[in-house]
């Protein structure tokens, strides 16, 4: 079984990829910012990740977001800027299926939005790129909780839709 430092649903989502990408032959990245590496983490904890994890690109600060991964100037945790994210990373990792996340991670808000409020964009090779707002609840802890789980329930739709 899977052991990640976030455990839990966590884990067993990153079981089910982990089994689902490589009966499907996918390969999946990530591009994160608020969770600070957590993400790939998980995914690279699963079983066998070296067949099909390509890797992630931690974003943390703006600039990063603006000049590796071709996000507009300005808010970063806005659907554009998931969406960029998403698709350089995809580009630069060659991966089947990429997710990013943005986001306010709190305890106090950022850009005029509140802690909580998070921005997740998925893209594969075979469908366009698509955005989904979420506002959790909780420490920042539990918003990078979700976060990962959100991220790893949109890969896991992916490989889904992919069979």
């Amino acid at each position: 079984m899977v052991e990640s430092v976030l455990g839990g649903r966590v884990d067993e989502l990153a079981q089910e990829i982990a089994e689902l990408a490589l009966r499907t032959g996918r390969s999946v990245a990530v591009a994160e910012s608020l969770t600070g590496g957590q993400l790939g983490a998980a995914l690279a904890a699963a079983p066998d990740s070296s067949s099909w994890f390509r890797g992630g690109i931690i974003a943390y600060h703006p600039e990063v977001k603006y000049t590796l991964l071709g996000a507009p100037r300005g808010a970063v945790v806005t659907e554009e800027t998931a969406a960029a994210m998403a698709e350089s990373s995809q580009r630069h990792l060659l991966a089947d299926i990429t997710v990013a996340v943005t986001g306010v991670g709190g305890p106090d808000p950022d850009e005029g939005k509140p802690a909580g409020t998070v921005v997740l964009a998925i893209v594969s090779t075979d469908a366009a790129t698509h955005v989904t707002n979420f506002s959790f609840a909780g420490s920042p802890i539990d918003v990078m909780r979700q976060t990962v789980e959100a991220a790893l329930e949109a890969v896991l739709a992916r490989l889904h839709a992919a069979q």
